[in-house]
């Protein structure tokens, strides 16, 4: 069963308050989401399993851990979450990288996968989707679904701030999902913007609005 994690780090807090600020210029919000993708990886990451292993150290043997267990893959949800990604594959450069991209049909209102494309093992990695903002969660939702089929069974979301209705979307519709976000706001308005949120992300890290 995921769980909801949300955030508090001080650190965190304190670049999230940056990113809503729209004085905040292009550059500095495009690396401060990268920073907050990094902090939030650290935590994303807390329960990865290790084994022992020996090395020599310059000095002496020495019993060490390292990773165990399943690789891992970042998918960032296009185009925000690229932003994202860089500061991530620092931490874990092994990590592999998919891409998907979503538009919704205006008529039948269904997904679309206008791209996609996974590492040829993605099923056995422990995937994590990311994307700045969690609005209604539907593209998130859909991109999931999209991933499990591909056979991925451990997935985890990755988001900087969420609204309650994408949360809960995303809940329902994929209850083994652990979701990290670093901040839940009040709402959604009535252009489905998240309220009081930053403005669209996508814009603001590519400098396109």
């Amino acid at each position: 069963m995921g769980s909801l994690h949300v955030l508090e780090h001080p650190l965190i807090q304190h670049k999230v308050s940056i990113l809503r600020d729209k004085n905040t210029g292009v550059k500095e919000f495009r690396e401060i989401v990268g920073e907050i993708a990094a902090l939030m990886c650290y935590e994303a990451t807390r329960n990865l399993p290790t084994k022992e292993i020996e090395i020599e150290t310059p000095i002496a043997p020495a019993r060490v851990k390292v990773l165990a267990g399943k690789k891992m893959a970042i998918v960032p949800i296009l185009r925000a979450g690229l932003g994202m990604v860089d500061t991530m594959i620092a931490l874990i450069p092994s990590a592999k990288i998919g891409h998907i991209g979503l538009y919704r049909d205006p008529q039948t209102h269904e997904p679309v996968k206008y791209y996609c494309k996974m590492p040829p093992d993605i099923s056995e990695r422990q995937v994590f989707v990311v994307d700045p903002m969690l609005a209604t969660g539907g593209s998130a939702s859909d991109a999931i679904s999209f991933i499990k089929e591909y056979g991925c069974k451990s997935i985890t979301l990755m988001d900087i701030i969420a609204a309650p209705e994408g949360i809960e979307r995303v809940r329902h519709d994929h209850p083994d999902v652990d979701i990290f976000v670093a901040a839940v706001d009040e709402k959604l308005n009535e252009h489905a913007y998240i309220v009081p949120g930053l403005g669209d992300a996508g814009d603001r890290i590519f400098g396109t609005k």
